[in-house]
């Protein structure tokens, strides 16, 4: 799958800034049964640094649940420097106790960067692909 057909223009620029929950910020019981923050964090780490050996551009930011200090990590990350593709994590999309936060992740960046594209995983190891989608069209 992939956005080829798409009359969306490709993204502006190739850097990527990949958006997660930092797995200490998690309530307690929404990390997956059996997963420790440990695990978890070594499985985002492991997405971030797969993109990286493949070559993608940018920077991880990890943020917490509450959407006043999510949208100034964003709004920081954006005054050092655009960025073409942003990926939201599942972490973030997929919990119903995170919508608020979504929406202000999503119009935040909409607001900071026209022609930013928005790319969404479904578990850190298929970060690399979900930005290709949009990377490689």
């Amino acid at each position: 799958m992939s956005h080829k057909g798409s009359q969306v223009p490709g993204p502006v620029n190739s850097r990527t800034l990949y958006l997660g929950i930092h797995p200490e910020a998690f309530a307690p019981g929404a990390i997956p049964e059996g997963m420790t923050v440990a695990e978890l964090t070594a499985r985002i780490e492991g997405g971030w640094a797969a993109s990286v050996a493949q070559g993608i551009e940018g920077e991880l930011c990890l943020i917490g649940v509450e959407p006043d200090a999510a949208e100034a990590a964003i709004r920081e990350r954006f005054a050092a420097g655009a960025f073409g593709v942003v990926l939201v994590g599942a972490g973030i999309r997929m919990l119903p106790e995170h919508t608020v936060l979504f929406e202000r992740i999503v119009n935040t960046v909409a607001d900071l960067g026209p022609g930013v594209r928005l790319s969404f995983n479904t578990a850190p190891e298929d970060s690399v692909d979900a930005v290709r989608r949009w990377l490689e069209r």
